[in-house]
């Protein structure tokens, strides 16, 4: 009978299979738009996010849009790979509680402005919208906010593997 550590960490590798799975498809479902949505996400003003959608056709828009609803079931996955890992994974079981409390909170606090910005993304971009642009900005400081607690996480996980 597997003991109740290796149970908890197929759980763990499951949900990191599904992320890795999930994430690989949406970047080749994604890969046919030009700008690419890198570009989407950073665009802090409304002449910037118009000057991405200026160059995307009908279909790279509708392309976009489709993958919204799975990019939320992603940020749904990685927020439960991010806590659990940080949680039963021995990597961080040495670490001082307060440490692996904030790195099991880096991965659900960057789905959180993951949400945020799709949320804001689809009313953005279902009709020209003007006199809003606090808006682009806050779109634009959300994904700069998933960056960087997604970079943070890997930190950890890069200086947990270090001082192994």
């Amino acid at each position: 009978m597997p003991r109740a550590e290796d149970r908890g960490m197929r759980a763990v590798r499951l949900l990191g299979a599904a992320v890795f799975l999930l994430f690989a498809a949406l970047v080749a479902w994604l890969a046919p738009i030009e700008p690419g949505v890198l570009q989407l996400q950073f665009a802090f003003t409304p002449r910037a996010f118009g000057a991405v959608m200026h160059f995307w056709s009908p279909q790279d828009l509708a392309r976009y849009r489709a993958h919204l609803p799975w990019d939320f079931l992603l940020l749904g996955l990685y927020a439960a790979f991010g806590w659990l890992f940080a949680r039963r994974s021995p990597l961080f079981s040495r670490h001082a509680p307060a440490a692996r409390t904030a790195a099991a909170w880096l991965l659900p606090a960057a789905a959180a402005f993951d949400a945020a910005e799709n949320v804001l993304h689809l009313w953005l971009t279902a009709a020209p919208r003007f006199g809003v642009g606090p808006i682009y900005a806050l779109s634009a400081l959300s994904a700069a906010a998933k960056w960087a607690l997604l970079i943070a996480f890997s930190i950890a996980v890069l200086r947990a593997l270090a001082r192994r």
